[in-house]
């Protein structure tokens, strides 16, 4: 349980504590938010389900500080092997891409959602929040104020009060289906087995897959960082799924048509339909929904678990601004950009599935990497003159390496990483904002183009800076909290800096920070 005096009352509830759910709890934590994380799964999940983090998620894991050890619980996707009969052919799943200094993850990290799910309760944990397995949400209402939720506990019914609640409860979220909301899509016939074991005598270089066995398709990838595989097998239709250890190793057996390979007892297992689903809406009043709650995809593309996970992160920081003052209308821009990008996921996911099924092959694009996702038509970004060819408001804010004003290496992504607007002065001076709202927690910085003794904080002296955002002298770029570009003015524009972060932010540092009543 999260360690507040009152536990009764809080500024947020959110239902479900996978990966969408750990990623709120992280930002809100850091942020000042009182809160409960509830799960009504007894233990924490125990599958490698979404094991697939991509280049974008990344990026939001070092702002969290989690993701050096990321990389060093995880490793990179092996080629595929695909055998049939005696044929034995390679391919890469990925593109090769080389890192830069604007995206300095290029290439998914593959990493069993147990062990990203047990980093990230390790992290929550050192921030004085776990989250409260075996606490069911079992019925909510809510008012103009807040939401009263009713839990069933370890230790018997309870009532709590809350400012808001999060909804990141999975496919069959309580949350969506007491609101009623429509989650319109399709259902296939498709359906596999999907369990982790160890398996001896079967190298561990590549992942092993038989697309034409007989009894359906078959595959073996080994996890990265474990000693265990990854089967999926491929259920005919209307076949009645048997999760019996028997009946998983006698599929391996009989489709790998392998006698040599030695198989111990699976150490979980399941079943997963493919369908594609979409939320009508993520917002009722004071209740949310995000991650799998809102948005369910077929797994070909490896963009389910990293979507939930950018939902969240989107979601913290506008919450905790609301919270602490922030106008309410700032919710509002959840769903308006969320579900946009749920909707294209959802379409090429779809398409890298027909892909699949007509044997093209499991390679991945640059789309896969979520790189290029954009708010350009949110209501939060701010058109301007000073706006660049190269980025526009509303797009991924690139690193860049810089110089501080002692020669030092420093990442773009170490300045804009915490709870805060950035604000950098490219080639002119930081303009004076009178009246900045002080709750908007925001980091100015000067930035010259080359070391020319001026006093700036930092030096572009390679103009990473500059070729990444395209910018000009006297121009100021103002980033978001979750990383994106809010807007580019001219330097004699910066009033328009100010009415921006006024307009969204107003009320911000004279918030009552009580929960609901």
């Amino acid at each position: 349980m999260s360690n507040h005096e009152n536990h009764d009352t809080v500024d947020v509830l959110i239902a479900g504590a996978g990966a969408a759910g750990l990623v709120l709890a992280l930002d809100l934590a850091r942020r000042g938010v009182r809160f409960r994380l509830i799960d009504k799964l007894e233990t924490p999940f125990a599958g490698s389900r979404g094991k697939g983090i991509q280049p974008r998620t990344m990026e939001i894991f070092q702002d969290l500080g989690v993701l050096d050890e990321m990389f060093a619980k995880g490793g990179v996707y092996p080629p595929v092997r695909s055998y049939d009969g005696d044929s034995v052919k390679a391919s890469a799943i990925h593109e090769q891409r080389q890192p830069t200094p604007a995206e300095p993850y290029v290439t998914a990290l593959m990493l069993p959602q147990w062990r990203t799910e047990e980093i990230l309760r390790a992290h929550l944990l050192a921030a004085g929040h776990a989250p409260e397995f075996g606490t069911e949400l079992v019925g909510f209402k809510q008012d103009a104020d807040g939401v009263t939720a009713e839990l069933n506990t370890p230790s018997g019914a309870q009532q709590v009060r809350a400012r808001f609640l999060i909804g990141t409860d999975g496919g069959r979220s309580f949350v969506r289906r007491a609101l009623e909301i429509d989650f319109a899509g399709i259902s296939t016939p498709l359906r596999a087995i999907v369990a982790d074991l160890r398996i001896d005598k079967l190298s561990r270089d590549a992942w092993h897959q038989w697309p034409k066995a007989e009894g359906g398709h078959l595959a073996l990838c080994p996890l990265a960082g474990t000693d265990t595989f990854q089967m999926t097998a491929q259920l005919a239709e209307g076949e009645e799924p048997d999760l019996s250890d028997d009946n998983i190793l006698r599929i391996i057996r009989q489709r790998s048509g392998n006698a040599d390979i030695v198989l111990h007892k699976p150490i979980w297992r399941s079943v997963f339909g493919v369908s594609a689903r979409l939320a009508e809406r993520y917002r009722v009043g004071r209740v949310f929904i995000a991650g799998d709650a809102a948005h369910i995809h077929p797994p070909t593309g490896g963009q389910g678990l990293n979507t939930s996970i950018q939902d969240a992160y989107n979601l913290g920081w506008k919450l905790a601004a609301v919270v602490h003052g922030a106008p309410d209308a700032l919710l509002d821009t959840y769903e308006e950009e969320r579900r946009p990008i749920a909707a294209g996921m959802l379409e090429m996911s779809m398409a890298y599935l027909k892909a699949m099924q007509e044997k093209q092959g499991m390679k991945r694009g640059r789309d896969t990497l979520q790189l290029d996702l954009t708010y350009r038509n949110s209501s939060l970004t701010e058109k301007s003159p000073g706006a660049t060819d190269v980025l526009q408001a509303g797009d991924r804010a690139p690193d860049a390496v810089l110089h501080d004003a002692q020669g030092g290496t420093v990442r773009l992504f170490d300045v804009l990483k915490g709870p805060h607007f950035t604000l950098l002065a490219y080639e002119t001076e930081m303009p004076a904002f009178h009246g900045l709202c002080e709750g908007a927690k925001l980091t100015s910085k000067t930035v010259a183009a080359a070391d020319t003794g001026t006093g700036a904080d930092l030096v572009d002296s390679e103009n990473h800076l500059r070729d990444a955002y395209g910018l000009s002298a006297g121009q100021l770029l103002l980033v978001r909290p979750d990383g994106y570009v809010a807007m580019v003015a001219d330097a004699k524009e910066s009033e328009a800096v100010s009415a921006y972060l006024a307009r969204w932010l107003e009320g911000i540092s004279r918030a009552d920070h009580s929960p609901a009543e």
